[in-house]
């Protein structure tokens, strides 16, 4: 039955439907809860809504966002005492140094409940994570989306890809309501960011990506790399790299999570 030749019939339906809906996603919870006793995959909690995931609603309301004051550059958590009216916030760190990320955001810290939730995308494969992850992610730090022509996932070297079956990067990207291009490669197996000090991990990354022939789409344009987590940034700064010299002329990064450095 299509809408256009049956108006009054369709409305008829669309309206029954919008009012047993809730009722009917109720009872399959209930049934769902009975048969399978799913528990939330970051606290062992039972789950009350199947049907909305495998992490419970306090352990999404209990994720810690990364909020003012942060540094405009890298998203690293500031002292307030750094922060001073009418200036760009920057840490020390950025400072010293250029980065080729103009501007890098991030939901939260990489700890507790968000760190359980990216490695049960990652090493579990609860791939429908993404979409409440990412819509989290583009409610929190809209801004470093805001004018931006696409989002490019960071690339998984294809050894990688065919282990996993997925990159997290590009499952993410999918939910952000900016069009997604792929201009860039990973040309280069490298040891995993997390087994390594921070000191070896620029190195480890340096001539890691190439840019595609899609990047020609993107030249002279605003794009956001998308990740799950930062550390130090060797990842993005080297795909940033990339992409700045294929043409792109400004280059952002927005991830789930970022290591905060901790304070004495």
């Amino acid at each position: 039955m299509e809408g256009p030749a049956y108006p009054h019939a369709w409305h008829l339906v669309t309206g029954w439907w919008t009012r047993v809906r809730p009722a009917l996603v109720t009872a399959c919870d209930g049934v769902l809860g009975i048969l399978f006793a799913p528990s939330c995959v970051t606290c062992g909690a039972p789950i009350d809504r199947p049907l909305a995931g495998p992490v419970c609603d306090r352990c999404w309301a209990s994720i810690p966002l990364l909020t003012p004051p942060v540094c405009h550059t890298c998203g690293e958590p500031l002292a307030t005492w750094r922060t001073l009216e009418g200036t760009v916030a920057r840490c020390p760190r950025c400072r010293r140094g250029r980065r080729r990320v103009s501007q890098a955001r991030a939901l939260g810290p990489y700890d507790g409940v968000l760190r359980g939730i990216i490695h049960a995308i990652k090493y579990d494969g609860r791939r429908s994570l993404a979409r409440p992850l990412s819509l989290r992610m583009r409610a929190q730090c809209g801004d470093v989306l805001s004018g931006a022509a696409a989002i490019v996932p960071v690339p998984l070297h294809p050894s990688r890809t065919r282990e996993r079956g997925f990159n997290q990067a590009a499952d993410l990207a999918a939910h952000l309501g900016v069009p997604i291009s792929h201009a860039l490669i990973r040309v280069r197996a490298t040891t995993a960011q997390a087994d390594l000090p921070e000191g070896q991990r620029h190195r480890n990354v340096r001539a890691a990506f190439a840019a595609t022939r899609r990047a020609e789409d993107v030249r002279g344009a605003v794009v956001v790399l998308v990740d799950d987590v930062s550390t130090t940034g060797a990842t993005l700064e080297a795909c940033a790299t990339v992409l700045l010299e294929a043409g792109v002329r400004e280059v952002r990064a927005l991830t789930a999570a970022r290591a905060v450095r901790r304070r004495p």
